[in-house]
């Protein structure tokens, strides 16, 4: 029968000799009896007592004993006598192991939220200590959903075996939400303003994907910090919150919250100096490192982004325990604020130790040699930010975290590089759709750290109206054991065109693949790539129907080519960058052997701006050439074809030179791509996993050997066009980090183009991890 969970008793100490009186002499232990015990062993109390047979005890030592048990939370009661034949009676009441938890009542949060939330597990012990703390976490769990008036009673159901279940009955009460934010005394920025720039909204019927229209005290408390933030990083210095009210409307049900606020005045940085006692860390040059300028705006992140230059600085000279404290002086006369920052540092610092925990299944040698410190070295805060960079660009880990610990002296420190790790393996799933119906899907398995020693394993397979493939590709990215990547792939692929340029494209080779870095941003790569192709046309349709810069090419053709690729990567962050560059340059010589001569080059650059936290611009530069040597011309399967993927907007080899009498696509040897994106706020929550991004592409594919743009009476042939004509497009990309994978669904929309060219409005893809 369900009861109320009742207190427990109170530590109690039964002697015969605690009469009231003088205290009685110690008595001497004969020996020790426990009574009552039931799970526990009575040799196990026996080790918890700070007494022993022989001892000499009084009343003090008993109570210690007594507390000393019920500290253990394994008793409900304890009883501690001592006989008048010397025997220490121990009598114990063991405390109910619990035998399930169940909740009754909870609609609003679900049974898993709620057991994420306590500790109290089936086969744990029962205290009511215990369990009333773990009513206050569910009675704040719900008061964080806006439940403010919710109540918790636990209940216990007595069993066999001195065994309970534990019954949380929740009594959820109504939701609080917010009727009104109401702001007093501000006068530089509009409510509208503020209001978007605090957590709390309010309560609206479409806001069913939130919960922030929900009263939480600790959120507003959370608003009146953003709320000085924003002020603070626009010069209002002083800007102060006189009070933040939420009262109850008078139906109960909802809250009005009203803020009234003192802006102040607007600041300007004054004079910035720099105190430090260290001769390596000179003032001068760490004032030069300072982001800010006197004149400048007040912004107090660029307070904390100094500190963070300066601790750079000293981490960099290898001081790891460097405190930096900037002391403001405001001047109401001339509103400005006067900075000091004041550098302590500690002893110059060495690695100890570098302890590497989390990983499951890379082994510790595949991170040690990404760690740009090894035990010994002097710490150096830029190499710390360069490892933990470097661990993150083989995406081998979700997180990876590298903090410092103090070692055995106070000039040495331990490095402990906490990684976890995620999926390294890809089961790829791609498809995508055009205004003609043209359909393809991808499948393919990637392992990007093979057996856990960072080897790169692809193989692929891919079939549709356009393209089918399969490759087999291997990495190794510590050839010999010296920082040199080396690898090779086999391929064979097959292009339909037949839609899109009527004929048909085979190609099966081998190649391999060298790479090493230059410094500590650039790698320079080598490969030499051994290919036959062969193009195939319908019968009858060369020579008669086709173009010249399609039919000359048909048959098999035998490629050997080598080349290089130079890449640097500038950016602040290996996986989603928010500022800096990166860029890239191809080039290829075909004619080592074989039977096509030809120069590739190609260059592609990135620029990344951070405009806010949600909003990231990024402007993107791509160009290609290829030119023939000996005499050959461009075959048609070396030439550019862009769409699709490529340019957004257009279908796959949907732009550029094509042959207008047959609506071939014929490719050109030359193109520019540029593309802007700049990430938006979608106003979702981020547990959603959907991120948007509005973008822009505008480019051109052209040019043709001369020998194809030229009729037989040697004037320009009318139906082939390649010229260099701009195109552009522009429109939403959302990304979607589903439950099955990362999706992608690209929306377009064309601004320019030529009338033989080939758009599309619509393209998805997605791919899921294991």
């Amino acid at each position: 029968m369900a009861q109320e969970a009742a207190a427990q008793p109170e530590p109690t100490a039964a002697t015969a000799d605690a009469q009231a009186g003088e205290a009685p002499a110690p008595a001497v232990i004969a020996r020790i009896q426990v009574q009552g015990a039931q799970r526990i062993d009575p040799s196990t109390i026996l080790s918890y007592l700070p007494i022993q047979p022989g001892d000499a005890v009084d009343d003090a030592v008993i109570n210690l004993a007594v507390r000393t048990l019920f500290r253990t939370d394994h008793f409900s009661d304890v009883q501690i006598a001592l006989q008048p034949n010397g025997t220490l009676l121990v009598q114990v009441v063991e405390n109910p192991v619990i035998n399930q938890v169940v909740f009754e009542g909870n609609s609003a949060l679900n049974e898993d939220r709620l057991r994420e939330e306590i500790t109290v597990r089936p086969r744990g012990v029962y205290t009511r200590a215990r369990v009333q703390a773990e009513v206050q976490r569910i009675v704040e769990l719900y008061r964080r959903a806006g439940r403010i008036s919710a109540t918790v009673t636990p209940k216990l159901v007595q069993l066999e075996q001195n065994r309970v279940d534990l019954i949380f009955e929740i009594d959820e009460g109504v939701e609080t939400g917010v009727r009104s934010i109401n702001i007093l005394g501000n006068s530089a920025f509009s409510d509208s303003d503020l209001q978007g720039v605090m957590v709390t909204e309010r309560s609206q019927w479409w806001n069913f994907f939130s919960s922030n229209d929900n009263f939480d005290p600790d959120r507003l408390e959370y608003d009146r910090e953003q709320l000085r933030d924003f002020y603070t990083n626009r010069g209002y210095y002083d800007f102060r919150i006189v009070s933040a009210v939420a009262e109850l409307t008078p139906d109960q049900e909802d809250f009005q919250i009203t803020l009234t606020l003192d802006e102040g005045d607007e600041y300007e940085f004054g004079e910035l100096s720099i105190e430090t006692e260290n001769e390596r860390l000179n003032p001068e040059f760490l004032r030069a490192l300072i982001p800010i300028r006197a004149g400048d705006r007040y912004e107090s992140d660029r307070v904390e982004q100094a500190v963070e230059a300066l601790t750079f600085a000293a981490g960099a000279a290898g001081y790891a325990f460097v405190d930096i404290r900037p002391n403001e002086t405001p001047n109401a006369e001339t509103n400005t604020v006067d900075i000091t920052f004041n550098v302590r540092e500690g002893p110059r610092v060495y690695v100890e130790r570098i302890d590497i925990v989390g990983n499951t299944q890379t082994i510790d040698p595949v991170i040690r040699r990404e760690i740009a410190l090894t035990e010994g070295d002097a710490f150096n805060q830029a190499l710390v930010d360069l490892s933990r960079n470097n661990l993150r660009r083989l995406n081998f880990f979700e997180d990876v975290t590298i903090e410092r610990v103090q070692g055995s002296t106070p000039d040495r420190t331990v490095l402990q590089v906490a990684v976890q790790e995620q999926p390294t393996g890809t089961l790829s799933f791609g498809a995508g759709f055009s205004s003609v119906d043209s359909f393809i899907i991808d499948l393919g398995i990637t392992q990007t750290n093979f057996r856990g020693r960072g080897q790169n394993l692809v193989a692929r397979l891919s079939w549709g109206s356009l393209r089918q493939q399969a490759n087999i590709s291997f990495t190794e990215p510590r050839f010999l054991g010296r920082d040199l990547r080396a690898g090779f792939d086999i391929y064979h692929y097959r292009y339909d065109l037949e839609e899109e340029s009527s004929f048909d494209w085979q190609s099966t080779g081998v190649g391999l693949r060298f790479g090493w870095p230059i410094n500590d941003y650039t790698i320079l790569g080598l490969r030499y790539n051994l290919k036959a192709d062969e193009i195939v046309v319908p019968n009858g349709y060369c020579p008669g129907y086709g173009s010249r810069a399609l039919c000359e090419q048909v048959g098999s053709f035998l490629s050997s080519t080598i080349g290089y690729t130079l890449t640097a990567n500038r950016t602040n962050d290996p996986v989603r960058p928010t500022r800096g560059w990166r860029g890239s340059l191809w080039q290829d010589l075909a004619g080592l052997g074989g039977d096509v001569n030809y120069v590739r080059t190609e260059v592609s650059a990135t620029w990344y701006r951070s405009i806010t936290s949600s909003m990231v611009f990024s402007a993107d530069v791509s160009a290609g050439y290829i030119s023939g040597w000996g005499g050959d011309p461009i075959r048609i399967n070396d030439r550019f074809f862009k769409g699709g993927n490529t340019f957004r907007g257009f279908e796959t080899a949907g732009m550029g030179p094509r042959d207008l009498l047959t609506g071939d696509a014929l490719g050109g040897n030359m193109y520019a791509i540029s593309t802007f994106e700049l990430t938006v706020p979608n106003f979702l929550p981020e547990e959603y996993g959907i991120r948007t991004s509005l973008f822009m592409d505008y480019g051109t594919v052209g040019m043709l050997d001369d020998r194809y743009r030229i009729d037989a009476t040697g004037f320009p042939d009318p139906n082939i066009v390649a010229d260099i004509r701009p195109r552009a497009s522009a429109g939403l990309s959302v990304h979607w980090r589903s439950p099955m994978g990362p999706i992608r669904f690209d929306f377009s929309q064309i601004l320019q183009s030529e009338d033989y060219d080939r758009t599309e409005t619509f393209r998805f893809s997605t791919s899921t991890q294991f």
